[in-house]
């Protein structure tokens, strides 16, 4: 799975698209002749990432290359269940990258 190696701040705020447009970054194949875009906003998880790789990969058997331009580095908190509310925020369960529409993966 994909996580970063060292955080500047362990819990970040949820944050909100708030549907301002498309991805301005990361829009026109630099690698490869094809690639996959994103067409809506999404919070893609480092297993996510890894389940389409391998699934890609058992497609092209040992026969092409792969770039994966994005990384999941954004905290998601989360609290067991059945607990109380109150007691602060949960701890760091996974990781994930904020996707926006017209992004290549």
């Amino acid at each position: 799975m994909l996580l970063p190696k060292k955080v500047k701040h362990r819990k970040w705020h949820k944050g909100r698209h708030r549907g301002l447009g498309i991805e301005t970054r990361a829009t026109e194949l630099n690698f490869g002749p094809f690639g996959l875009k994103c067409m809506d906003y999404a919070w893609v998880s480092s297993r996510q990432i890894e389940a389409a790789r391998r699934a890609i990969l058992r497609y092209f058997k040992k026969g092409g290359k792969m770039w994966i331009r994005i990384f999941p580095d954004k905290p998601v908190t989360s609290l067991g269940n059945e607990v109380p509310l109150g007691g602060g925020k949960g701890s760091v369960d996974h990781y994930v990258f904020p996707i926006k529409p017209g992004r290549l993966i």
